[in-house]
């Protein structure tokens, strides 16, 4: 399918033809990039709401500011489809977030404008002000831009980068683009407290009349810029008594404005460009701006997947058979279900309650589930507290963002030996969302650190399972359950608590010559290589592990017993993962076997499918049994060799 831009846009290959726009054209190329945004994305998917709720701004950041020199980092990234199509991107943006195509997120090797690579929360302020610091090293007239929404600003990273760009005296602007959500409704005080700036009548009022006076005043233009500061500044401490945050971390404070409204961005840009030093310019916008029903429920149309762009309906697979549900989905189910039986069962999340399926037990029992916004390091410890009082927490994180909170894991947790439950939603490849967001690494640091348990289910039974056993009472070391993104592979998930033996695997079926160790979802792909080697005369055996720590060394023992040729299969890296504990158990207790470990692979792996990328990794199906036929060849190029 074609797109076509506008009649301005389709000229913009470069902000250097933006900036050849008059004044008066801004509001039609902000009009006709919001729409391209819809129609790219309704039909390709993507992450929609944020990038609509800052066309303005993207525009306006490019219209004044000379990118790349001058250096824009965009915080996660959810929202910048709109600068990515300004910088010389349009023509691909239909690739976004496919195989091979664009990155979902600004990606440093993909375009000099990409300044940072970002996917992670509350990483702009840090990065930028490290430009601003290198340009003033090298004498350079270089300036650096955060973008940061009131959701990122929640976490701590934030406040230390804010910290220490006060006393920097560094050229660094942090825009602040407060629209009250992150993905989910953005929660906790500094919600408040931006609220109670951009609300208060007074301040605003005052505000507006003095910028208003200014221009009015036969003074020249340095002047009136210097009086309407001290001036605004001192109305600041009278009628608004929150608003000295950002100033007592010595940033200049600028706003709140309507993000909007692309006049006055211009304007203010071109003004604070001219400022030396930290600042923070304070935008309201509305997520979603633009398309009526993603203002209206911005967390569905995050990234609501294909849709009707005329009538807004958002297309689902049809189905005519029972299908199995999400992990993530059985996750907030069983978490209902184990609360209402033990009253001590508590629910955590950075963030993340509508992804988790947190959410369902946070609308039920408000007072025993809570997103603690973005703040992961807080999660865990905050988890901590509460199994110091004999409650059983399950906190609830992706993989790839458990990564910022390792330290709390090990001292706060580990250390203590606190029964907290770690449920690491999207282990393994995520997909579209690429290597900023692929849970890759978390079997290898967790399986070095003492006192955990650390199991990943086979299926939606095993999660219960896992979820069951791990809020016992004599379940008392922290456990780490691990599980993929999206669905499983029972319709009928719904079954009978049973509890399962702390590092105890299962046999799942015997065979002849070669045995197949997975651990976790990919037991799955084992099964179907199974049926599909069987007829062609290989019979491997299956063994499902539950446990990489502790691993049953009683089912390993069994299996280098009888087994000369072995495949490990897990969706973790190959570096220290699973396979790499077989190996060791293998060396440890003198045995002696070919064996072949599946998995991620040592590099990165980009974006695409989960099947696209389990099949490149080589551990789908298809290359569990290329792997095992690789095993039997070299047997039988062994035993030719023997017979001549």
């Amino acid at each position: 399918m074609e797109f076509v831009p506008g009649p301005l846009l389709k000229n913009i290959n470069s902000p250097e033809d933006l900036k050849k726009l008059s004044r008066a054209q801004l509001h039609q190329i902000c009009d006709e990039l919001r729409q391209y945004i819809i129609d790219v994305v309704s039909v390709h998917g993507g992450h929609f709401a944020a990038s609509l709720g800052v066309v303005e701004l993207s525009v306006a950041l490019h219209y004044i500011y000379n990118t790349p020199y001058d250096q824009l980092v965009w915080d996660v990234g959810h929202q910048a489809y709109g600068h990515k199509i300004l910088t010389g991107r349009r023509d691909n943006f239909p690739t976004n977030r496919k195989y091979k195509g664009l990155s979902g997120f600004p990606k440093r090797s993909e375009s000099e404008y990409d300044t940072f690579g970002v996917g992670h929360s509350s990483t702009s302020i840090s990065a930028a002000l490290g430009m601003a610091i290198a340009a003033k090293q090298k004498g350079e007239n270089r300036k650096s831009v955060a973008i940061i929404g009131d959701g990122s600003m929640t976490a701590g990273m934030a406040f230390e980068a804010m910290n220490h760009a006060g006393v920097a005296d560094s050229d660094v602007l942090i825009i602040l683009n407060d629209n009250c959500m992150s993905i989910d409704p953005n929660v906790g005080a500094l919600k408040e407290y931006l609220t109670d700036i951009s609300t208060s009548p007074t301040y605003n009022k005052v505000r507006d009349e003095i910028w208003n006076l200014m221009g009015k005043l036969p003074v020249g233009k340095n002047f009136s810029r210097e009086m309407a500061s001290k001036m605004e500044a001192s109305i600041k401490g009278v009628v608004n008594k929150s608003s000295n945050l950002f100033e007592a971390l010595k940033l200049r404070y600028f706003g709140p404005i309507d993000g909007h409204n692309i006049t006055k961005l211009v304007d203010t840009l071109k003004d604070l460009r001219e400022i030396p030093g930290p600042k923070l310019l304070h935008i309201i916008t509305t997520k979603g701006k633009g398309y009526e029903l993603a203002e209206k429920d911005q967390t569905k149309w995050h990234a609501p997947g294909l849709f009707d762009k005329t009538t807004g309906e958002i297309f689902k697979k049809k189905i005519d058979i029972p299908q199995p549900p999400k992990y993530q989905d059985v996750f907030g189910h069983t978490m209902i279900e184990l609360a209402e039986a033990n009253p001590n069962v508590m629910g955590v999340t950075p963030a993340m309650p509508s992804g988790s399926s947190l959410k369902f037990m946070m609308d039920k029992m408000p007072d025993r589930a809570f997103d603690v916004g973005i703040c992961e390091q807080h999660a865990v410890t905050v988890s901590a507290g509460m199994a110091t009082q004999g409650l059983r927490v399950f906190c609830n994180i992706y993989s790839s963002f458990m990564q910022r909170a390792y330290d709390q894991v090990v001292h706060d947790v580990a250390l203590q030996k606190l029964p907290v439950v770690f449920c690491l939603d999207r282990a393994g490849l995520v997909g579209e969302d690429g290597p900023t967001h692929h849970g890759c690494y978390d079997i290898s640091f967790m399986r070095c650190i003492p006192n955990l348990i650390i199991a990943a289910p086979m299926n939606e039974k095993e999660l219960r399972n896992l979820m069951y056993t791990a809020q016992l009472d004599e379940t008392q070391y922290p456990v780490v359950i691990r599980y993929p993104r999206g669905e499983g592979v029972m319709p009928e998930w719904r079954t009978p608590f049973e509890a399962i033996t702390i590092g105890k695997g299962r046999k799942l079926k015997d065979g002849k010559e070669v045995a197949i160790l997975s651990f976790g979802h990919p037991g799955n792909f084992a099964q179907t290589a199974i049926r599909n080697l069987r007829t062609e005369g290989i019979d491997p055996a299956h063994y499902d592990l539950r446990f990489v720590k502790p691993i049953d060394e009683d089912l390993l023992h069994e299996v280098f017993s009888n087994y000369s040729k072995i495949v490990t299969v897990e969706d973790g890296t190959i570096v220290g993962g699973f396979g790499s504990a077989v190996l060791e158990f293998m060396n440890a207790n003198g045995y002696k076997a070919d064996v072949k470990i599946l998995g991620i692979p040592d590099r990165l792996v980009e974006h695409g499918t989960p099947k696209e990328l389990h099949r490149e990794c080589a551990y789908d199906a298809e290359g569990i049994a290329d792997a095992v036929r690789e095993l039997m060849k070299e047997k039988v190029n062994v035993s030719n060799q023997i017979l001549q």
